[in-house]
């Protein structure tokens, strides 16, 4: 396992961001323990249903917030009491602000009981957390996943594929964004038409035009991708085929090494009043989509690290992509510095996309 010290990233071992933390439809009121960032963490729900994001251990003596079964704060069903959450081991409240607002055995609350909180939002069926090693607010908005919104107009929500963790670095799975030379070996893909890379500031893009074995009808017909990353963590991809669809990949680090991977896929159908056959095509889409990411974890899940690509002209801008990337790992301030050093257009296959393709970017 190598660490982000490994590959020279900067000053801090995780990077600054917004990262999925979990599928919303599966982290209920129960306190869950979570483990990202080498911390662990407990979500729950207050009584309104708003998600809410603590430490996992009480200021006051240590113990678990969420490990717990035989208190009977747990088995009395008095853990979560409005928006606040209860300490099985001596009963000590925090409001959703952190302080604590109740110890049942005293009307004394020391100023410093202060759990800690972390802001989160629930948006697209997905729990999303800002993490920051400075400590600050957001340098640029979560995406809007705007598609999400729009079941009348056709589009089918995603259900969210969960790959579990990875034993490697996340810089590993970015780089695909300038790896142009596996999209053939790994994916099928065939006739390639265009391949770019755009780097602009906390927004990195692949454009890339091609045939494809088993997502287009013939030989001949076109599958164009726009991907994009903002920040280091949340991968969309609108393909433009058949069907318009929209992608999100998401990866969390854990640990220092390892990182959690997601998948979802939206499609969208002629109308919102679609057969259940069209529904089921759509159901078929997401899962060619999640086959086709599974072809890069089963790569991912058996490599070695590397630390310095050996990179030829025909491939990919790697380089480029690391260093758009140490942004997250370094002071915000430094920022602006890395996203200069790449900023502008690469391509790497073709010399243009075609015009009806550029007419809709």
């Amino acid at each position: 396992m190598a660490h982000s010290e490994d590959y020279k990233l900067g000053d801090f071992t995780y990077p600054r961001g917004w990262f999925m933390i979990g599928d919303a439809s599966k982290l209920g009121d129960k306190p869950t323990t979570l483990h990202f960032f080498g911390k662990d963490m407990v979500f729950y729900r207050g009584e309104s249903g708003t998600p809410h994001l603590v430490h996992a251990y009480c200021p006051h003596m240590g113990a678990h917030l969420g490990k717990n079964s035989t208190s009977y704060v747990v088995r009395d069903g008095e853990q979560v009491q409005g928006e606040s959450i209860r300490c099985p081991f001596h009963g000590w409240r925090f409001g959703p602000d952190g302080k604590c607002d109740n110890i049942p055995y005293s009307e004394f609350i020391p100023q410093s009981a202060v759990l800690k909180t972390y802001n989160i939002i629930e948006r697209a069926g997905i729990i999303w957390l800002w993490h920051d090693p400075e400590g600050l607010e957001p340098t640029h908005e979560l995406p809007e996943f705007a598609a999400w919104d729009k079941t009348d107009e056709g589009w089918v929500r995603w259900t969210l594929d969960d790959y579990g963790t990875l034993n490697i670095h996340p810089i590993e799975l970015v780089d695909n964004m300038a790896d142009y030379g596996h999209m053939t070996p790994i994916h099928g893909s065939t006739a390639c038409d265009y391949f770019d890379n755009i780097f602009d500031g906390v927004k990195l893009v692949q454009r890339f035009d091609a045939g494809h074995r088993t997502l287009t009808s013939d030989a001949h017909s076109l599958l164009s991708l726009d991907t994009w990353y903002e920040g280091p963590s949340i991968l969309q991809s609108s393909m433009h085929g058949a069907f318009p669809s929209h992608m999100v990949i998401a990866h969390t680090p854990v640990d220092d090494g390892s990182v959690r991977v997601w998948h979802g896929l939206m499609v969208k159908l002629p109308n919102g009043d679609y057969t259940p056959e069209q529904l089921e095509m759509a159901h078929a889409f997401q899962r060619a989509s999640r086959d086709a990411l599974g072809q890069d974890i089963e790569i991912w899940a058996n490599k070695e690290a590397c630390m310095n690509p050996m990179q030829i002209p025909a491939d990919g801008p790697y380089g480029k992509v690391r260093i758009w990337y140490k942004q997250f790992y370094n002071p915000r301030a430094q920022a602006k510095s890395f996203q200069d050093r790449v900023s502008g257009k690469v391509v790497t296959f073709g010399k243009e996309r075609r015009p009806e393709l550029q007419a809709a970017e």
